[in-house]
């Protein structure tokens, strides 16, 4: 029997594994001074960032976040579940696993199994159904007049609900005592008056909804008419929660070996409607808009979404939901998109109207997440007049401040200076301001609270099978696709993630919980030194071309991160992240800025080289101007001037419009 694995030995385990081993047999690495660097193997990279400390036992990366022991990073590279982990180990060590016996998870893992097992019987039946029924016509009929082949819906375990209260119940139960398990899988529905119990699903055509691993979690039913409601999702039950699951996610991820992006669209037609066009990278919400879950995951799966709406009122309605909660989520290097069709069409009735080149050539030209932004707070707004101009900062400041640090975030902030002539700073008292007077009731109006996608996205890639038969072109084909997945799970939990303050060690994951805490919010106010700092870290070799003696007295602890960083990185051309963060510990001097520059290491920069010196230019640019004007205030405020500050004042003068005029 199954039950939950003592602490006790998980200490002992990590305490017989080295964590070097680990690592070095998955990852190519290269000592540098006590650590061992290389290219991380969870997110792509140019330059290692990515380091493991033997003597700590832990590894960390100053890209992506990634940290923890061996425990934390066997789950996050082999895709296994905590148990299994603990048994990957335990087989190294050569000892066996322990465990407490837990008779309520082991009745709900027994629960979940039987949901699970429900579920795959009711989708083979509906897939019957389709091919034997003697009303199968009218479904046959309807889905090839949506342009669906045999062949199409096969791939994805379309079938069919006949009429009638029971035929499910029928054919899945054989007591009394079989009817509530089907209720709590989602596929009865009790009347408690009469104390009877009915089919959920009559007469639809049915999809079935699968998880991460390939098994039927629910199932999604589309009336053949105009009945209303036109679609009817499984209930909420053990084994699905619809704020967290995404239709064709699986599909998407077995039709593509190479996944690296998604559409999301608004219904299952569109989904299969794309696919059987050869668009196999679509997905829908399953009655929901769009969550931070569901960004959360998708982010972690892929660098680019594209939100694919209705041009009617509608649908621009729906897309500034999802502006709205993709916002906090987005970080650099990831890309939202937003495409609107024209009136009338679906992503479907488009695709069969206009082929596969032409409905990805407007995928292509979606609009980009910050185009979509200023246009859409822009056309209520007379950028001309100084009202106007208040209105759309006072509207477009509060959702930019919602968004995570990052280079994004600033040059969002720096379209919004150039649209209303407010210098960077006026934009940032602006935004104080209205931190300092928000009511209690304001200051929660937009708390994205989400659980990180992590704790879903714990599944094996599926295979793609291309022995299973699914390619039958006629309808006979219907209810014979393979099973998929199966088995026994426990989400994982990551090691990834350890953004917040403090050393590196991976203080979120718990073992004694067996749980991911997620982290805490980042304290760094984007500034241009910390921008600068952010892309010379992910870019040391551009630390060459910065002259910033002008900064080695500022009394600004960032700007003096920012100078020390230029001399250590000119002195140490070949120095690692890895290696600077022990260089610097080692220094009492130094050891000081260590927290600072954490932070500002998980600040994403641009990864065009060239657009990343640009900005680079011109944040040192603007720290110049600071610079040069701080020296003219001091020298103006002096009350009696000698004539060399009379001379030191004109050349900075000269310097500060100079400076201007050229921007």
């Amino acid at each position: 029997m199954a039950g939950k694995i003592p602490q006790s030995f998980i200490d002992d385990l990590l305490a017989r594994i080295n964590v070097l081993d680990i690592v070095e047999s998955r990852v190519k690495l290269k000592r540098t001074g006590k650590n061992y660097s290389g290219l991380c193997p969870f997110h792509k990279e140019k330059s290692p960032s990515f380091t493991v400390n033997n003597e700590k036992q832990f590894y960390y990366c100053f890209g992506c976040g990634a940290g923890g022991n061996a425990l934390g990073f066997i789950m996050e590279h082999d895709r296994l579940s905590f148990p299994e982990a603990v048994e990957e180990l335990a087989k190294l060590a050569g000892v066996e696993v322990p465990r407490d016996e837990s008779r309520v998870d082991h009745q709900r893992e027994l629960r979940r199994k039987d949901i699970f097992a429900l579920l795959e019987e009711a989708s083979d039946f509906y897939q019957e159904q389709l091919k034997q029924h003697n009303q199968k016509a009218k479904a046959v009929d309807y889905l090839k007049g949506r342009g669906l082949t045999g062949k199409i819906a096969a791939l994805f375990g379309i079938g069919y609900a006949p009429p009638g209260w029971d035929n499910l119940l029928k054919k899945l139960t054989q007591s009394d005592a079989d009817k509530p398990r089907l209720e709590q899988a989602g596929m009865l529905i009790h009347k408690e008056e009469s104390d009877r119990y009915y089919d959920r699903f009559r007469d639809r055509i049915m999809f079935p909804i699968r998880d991460m691993r390939g098994r039927v979690i629910a199932f999604g039913g589309r009336v053949l008419g105009d009945e209303k409601p036109k679609y009817l999702n499984s209930p909420e039950t053990e084994t699905f929660h619809k704020s967290r699951e995404l239709y064709g996610l699986y599909e998407a991820r077995k039709f593509n070996q190479q996944l690296n992006k998604l559409i999301i669209v608004e219904g299952y037609m569109d989904v299969v409607g794309l696919a059987q066009y050869g668009i196999s990278y679509a997905v829908a919400t399953l009655g929901t808009a769009t969550t931070a879950q569901h960004l959360e995951r998708i982010f972690k799966m892929v660098d680019e979404v594209i939100f694919c709406f209705d041009g009617d009122q509608a649908g621009r309605k729906a897309a500034g939901r999802a502006l709205e909660t993709t916002l906090p989520v987005i970080t650099d290097g990831k890309q939202a998109r937003f495409l609107f069709l024209p009136d009338g069409e679906d992503p479907d009735s488009l695709v069969r109207q206009e082929g596969t080149e032409n409905f990805e050539q407007r995928l292509q030209e979606a609009l980009p997440l910050s185009d979509f932004f200023f246009r859409t707070l822009g056309e209520d707004a007379d950028l001309n007049s100084l009202d106007g101009r208040a209105s759309f900062s006072n509207q477009a400041l509060p959702m930019i401040q919602l968004m995570q640090p990052s280079i994004l975030q600033q040059m969002m902030q720096e379209k919004i200076s150039e649209l209303t002539g407010l210098s960077f700073e006026q934009l940032n008292s602006i935004t104080n301001l209205q931190e300092a007077t928000k009511t209690p009731q304001q200051a929660t109006s937009h708390n994205y609270d989400y659980e990180p996608a992590m704790q879903y996205d714990d599944y094996p890639q599926p295979e793609y099978d291309q022995g299973s038969g699914y390619y039958d072109n006629d309808y006979s084909g219907y209810g014979n696709n393979q099973q998929q997945g199966g088995g026994d799970f426990t989400p994982k939990n990551k090691g990834k993630g350890n953004k917040g303050k403090g050393k590196y060690r991976n203080k979120n994951f718990r073992q004694d919980k067996q749980e991911f805490r997620p982290p805490q919010d980042l304290n760094i106010r984007i500034t241009p030194a910390s921008s600068a700092i952010s892309i010379l870290l992910h870019a040391p070799h551009l630390a060459n071309g910065c002259e910033l003696s002008f900064l080695a007295n500022s009394k600004r602890q960032t700007e003096l991160l920012l100078y020390r960083l230029v001399e250590y990185l000119r002195q140490t051309p070949d120095a690692t992240l890895g290696m600077l963060f022990v260089d610097w510990e080692s220094d009492p001097e130094l050891a000081g800025y260590l927290q600072t520059l954490n932070e500002i290491s998980h600040l994403e920069p641009i990864q065009n080289t060239d657009s990343a010196q640009n900005v680079l230019s011109d944040s040192l640019q603007r720290l110049q101007e600071r610079s040069i004007d701080q020296q003219i205030d001091e020298l103006k405020s002096l009350k009696q001037r000698s004539a060399e500050d009379n001379q030191r004042l004109n050349q900075l003068l000269m310097q500060q419009h100079t400076s201007r005029s050229g921007r």
